[in-house]
């Protein structure tokens, strides 16, 4: 049983994190702490697709960067690769 008091996120969620990413409504910061409650929870916080899974773990540790003040270590050319590599997961899921 996951000690996470939310729902895992669905697919819809999953791609508008990334594109919240891409067009700056949502921090890297915030990406990577709402990330974290499922990646870090000891049960996998309820998530059962696996698909989604893959997602948050790109996700969890998306504000970590190579240098204190350095570029972040996944660029917006990878998080769009990201998106377009969750979106090709969902079309072959349905």
């Amino acid at each position: 049983m996951s000690s996470n008091p939310h729902p895992p996120p669905s697919r819809d969620q999953i791609e508008a994190r990334l594109l919240a990413l891409l067009d700056g409504s949502q921090s890297r910061d915030e990406v990577d702490r709402w990330a974290a409650q499922w990646v870090t929870d000891p049960d996998g916080g309820g998530v059962e697709d696996a698909d989604v899974w893959w997602a948050l773990t790109q996700l969890y540790g998306i504000d970590l960067r190579h240098a204190k003040d350095g570029p972040y270590l996944h660029d917006d050319e990878q998080i769009r690769h990201w998106l377009h590599a969750f979106r090709a997961r969902r079309s072959w899921a349905s």
